[in-house]
């Protein structure tokens, strides 16, 4: 177990550098000048030199990176090319607010996927498990910001009782995120319900379930004492892919409420041109998607007593 563990981080640190390369290439070759966006096009070329000069974007693309890259591992991304602001205090202050949204988006994923899949796979065949898969079936073709929207007209416009949008840190907090982690988590509670159906209807067909029941245990007694951690397993693959899809879909939903995060920083970077902050966020997001899925991978180890052994 050591030895993989040891791999894995291997592979995690090789992923992070191998992204961090690739967000920096592939933003510099996209059309369009940073000193200009920033300056406007009525800046004169002096004024562009001396602004190229003062940022470093006339340097060679391996000492900018290194420059960047080294920054980043002192906890520094730069300054802002638009607000002349440190990056790092934006960052951290959005990141908070996103990561709470998506914790708390896939604690509601979870608290209804799981009991409404397992529900429905030991009720297959009859009319409430057929019921549970085609309401799943709908709440999967639903996009979260159209969700996050009915929210909006029915709690916030014609009820009246949840804000519409904004962020307030403090008591309120929690009335300001409930909207907005309903419209992220209910999606992704539909697309989790059918996987978590899906694993445990393979798992009842296992034999060792029918020696459980041979035994004594009736069919829901040995699925839920021997089944559901057997089922967990591939559940657990598709928990870290959603967690990577809400910290993307985070950027719509923040948007549709107003809410200061990482996506609407990233869609104002990207709209100001502000290249320095657009590829720090984009590095912050790749390197919290590869670090689920490392722990996704510990969990296997965890979980699986073959991987343990092997």
């Amino acid at each position: 177990m050591p030895l993989r563990l040891l791999k894995l981080a291997g592979t995690f640190l090789a992923t992070v550098w191998v992204s961090s390369l690739l967000v920096f290439v592939l933003l510099r070759v996209m059309p369009g000048d940073p000193a200009t966006v920033a300056l406007g096009t009525d800046a004169t070329a002096e004024q562009l030199d001396a602004w190229r000069a003062q940022y470093g974007t006339t340097a060679p693309l391996w000492e900018q990176y290194l420059q960047w890259i080294g920054g980043v591992l002192r906890g520094d991304f730069g300054t802002s090319y638009v607000t002349q602001a440190a990056i790092a205090p934006t960052l951290i202050e959005r990141a908070q607010v996103t990561l709470l949204l998506v914790a708390l988006a896939m604690v509601v994923a979870l608290i209804v996927a799981v009991p409404l899949g397992t529900f429905s796979a030991m009720r297959h065949g009859k009319a409430s498990g057929g019921v549970v898969s085609a309401l799943s079936q709908i709440g999967v073709a639903l996009p979260s910001f159209l969700v996050g929207m009915l929210l909006i007209a029915v709690f916030a416009i014609h009820l009246r009782w949840l804000p519409s949008g904004g962020w307030r840190w403090g008591p309120d907090v929690l009335r300001y995120a409930v909207l907005p982690v309903l419209a992220l988590g209910s999606v992704q509670a539909s697309i989790l319900t059918r996987y978590v159906r899906s694993a445990v209807l393979e798992i009842k067909a296992e034999d060792f379930l029918r020696t459980a029941r041979s035994k004594g245990l009736t069919a829901n007694a040995a699925l839920i004492r021997h089944g559901l951690k057997n089922a967990s397993v591939p559940v657990l693959t598709v928990v870290g892919v959603q967690l990577a899809g809400l910290l993307v879909g985070a950027v719509v939903v923040e948007r549709v409420f107003a809410i200061p995060g990482l996506g609407s920083y990233l869609v104002d970077a990207v709209a100001n041109r502000d290249l320095l902050a657009v590829q720090s966020i984009v590095l912050l997001l790749v390197l919290a998607v590869v670090v689920i899925n490392f722990l996704v991978d510990v969990a296997y180890t965890s979980i699986d007593p073959r991987l343990r052994r092997a």
